[in-house]
């Protein structure tokens, strides 16, 4: 079970330290320079506005189903992102990522403090906050893959 929570964990941390690294090659394929401060605000914003929903669906109906349903509209948003032809189109695709990840990260911590007793919590977040770090590394570098090698045909360089 900590494994699925590291993994759930590790997609959003991966989501937000890839896209800084690829912004500049967004913006300059999508054009919109002006705009492209939305892409993180917006999803943090939603990310925060949700947070207290989850909790208490979580809450009314279950860790589970609120991950789940979580996990299912960052992968949307994830989709939307990758066809998005506007940089409004991004911007709107990264607020439903941010309608995602409200979930998934409030309720990774909520699945650990139910799972684990208090002594063994500190280890266990040690772990979660391990994928962070891990992400910090393998994000970047993948953004940057992606930037240069996957859009357009790569690099003639």
């Amino acid at each position: 079970m900590l494994g699925s929570v590291m993994l759930c964990t590790g997609l959003v941390a991966l989501d937000s330290t890839i896209i800084a690294t690829a912004v500049p090659s967004i913006v300059t394929d999508l054009g919109g320079f002006s705009q492209f401060p939305w892409l993180f605000s917006i999803y943090l914003l939603t990310q925060a506005v949700t947070v207290p929903i989850y909790g208490k669906l979580a809450d009314v109906l279950g860790r589970k189903p609120v991950m789940f349903f979580g996990i299912a509209v960052f992968l949307l948003g994830s989709v939307l992102c990758a066809a998005a032809w506007s940089m409004p189109v991004l911007i709107a695709a990264r607020a439903v990522q941010g309608i995602g990840a409200g979930a998934v990260m409030p309720i990774s911590l909520t699945m650990v403090g139910d799972m684990y007793t208090v002594p063994e919590r500190a280890r266990v977040q040690g772990y979660l906050a391990g994928v962070w770090a891990v992400a910090s590394v393998v994000g970047p570098t993948l953004g940057g893959v992606f930037a240069e090698f996957l859009r357009g045909g790569g690099s003639s360089s």
